[in-house]
């Protein structure tokens, strides 16, 4: 935000670092309690409070006038998303996001798996009712910003471990109702891993499909032909190829050796940037009528 050639800064809020400050992009910026904030100062507000009570602040801020990007999970498709609230996967929801006046920012892992997986349940080449395997790994900085021992360096340095294994993520809730609406008639198996890294997300699904696709990159292709953040590759994506830029990088080859015929697709986004932030400022940007890419590194 304080590199956007078109924003400013009307205040940043946080309980638990009030009064604290922060330099950041060359500012030294002062945090000030939620209670403080002067909602009717600011245009547009991003919400990026604990699950369970953004609901509360987004509903102050747009009592107060303002437009507002929520990064919880509160309002996203599958929790509890009763007011009809856009979700913000800008590629996928593009017209009903420019209209908003609140919009649902993706969870990180959905965003990688659900902009991988959209152009072909679109057309109806999952095979119904076949389960879909998601094997993804994100860094550390997926779990937040309060401390914690097992997040530690030491404690992930030379590392690699599974979490959530038993198919309970949070964000399956959200991936299996958006996977929905694209006409996706599938089970979803997701295993996420921890990476000793600090940002990132590897995203690897292993996606039964009707029949043998010669150009399987076609696909992405067509569907992402003109998306300024979407990056189709014949070659693996890595997450250097990634990190600190708001895109997500997809590609797909068939599986040899299988008696039913499988596409293995990977994705790789930054999951501070179009995993979270970036994301959120390019919602931003549309609700606001700005250049979509406003602001945010390619």
């Amino acid at each position: 935000m304080l590199r956007h050639p078109s924003l400013e800064l009307a205040f940043a809020s946080a309980n638990l670092q009030a009064g604290q400050k922060a330099r950041l992009a060359g500012r030294e910026i002062t945090f000030i309690p939620g209670e403080e904030a002067p909602l009717g100062e600011a245009e547009l507000i991003f919400s990026s409070l604990p699950h369970g009570t953004s609901a509360e602040w987004v509903r102050r801020a747009t009592e107060s006038g303002a437009k507002v990007v929520d990064l919880s999970s509160d309002l996203r498709p599958g929790n509890g998303n009763r007011d009809g609230v856009p979700y913000g996967l800008t590629e996928l929801t593009r017209d009903s996001v420019s209209s908003a006046f609140v919009v649902a920012n993706p969870g990180c892992y959905p965003t990688a798996v659900l902009i991988a997986l959209a152009p072909l349940m679109k057309r109806g080449l999952t095979v119904p009712g076949a389960t879909i395997s998601i094997s993804a790994a994100s860094g550390v900085t997926g779990a937040g910003f309060m401390p914690r021992s097992d997040l530690l360096f030491a404690e992930v340095t030379e590392d690699f471990r599974a979490y959530a294994v038993s198919n309970e993520h949070r964000h399956l809730a959200e991936m299996r109702a958006v996977a929905k609406t694209f006409g996706g008639d599938n089970d979803l198996l997701f295993v996420p891993h921890l990476l000793p890294v600090a940002r990132g997300i590897l995203a690897t699904m292993t996606v039964p499909v009707g029949e043998e696709i010669k150009d399987p990159l076609e696909i992405w292709k067509a569907d992402y032909a003109d998306e300024p953040f979407v990056e189709i590759t014949a070659e693996t994506p890595s997450l250097r190829d990634v990190v600190r830029r708001n895109v997500v990088r997809v590609s797909a080859t068939f599986a040899k050796g299988m008696r039913q015929p499988t596409l293995i697709v990977i994705a790789a986004i930054d999951n501070l940037m179009k995993g979270a932030a970036g994301q959120a400022v390019q919602n931003a940007n549309l609700m606001l009528g700005l250049s979509e890419t406003a602001g945010l590194p390619a």
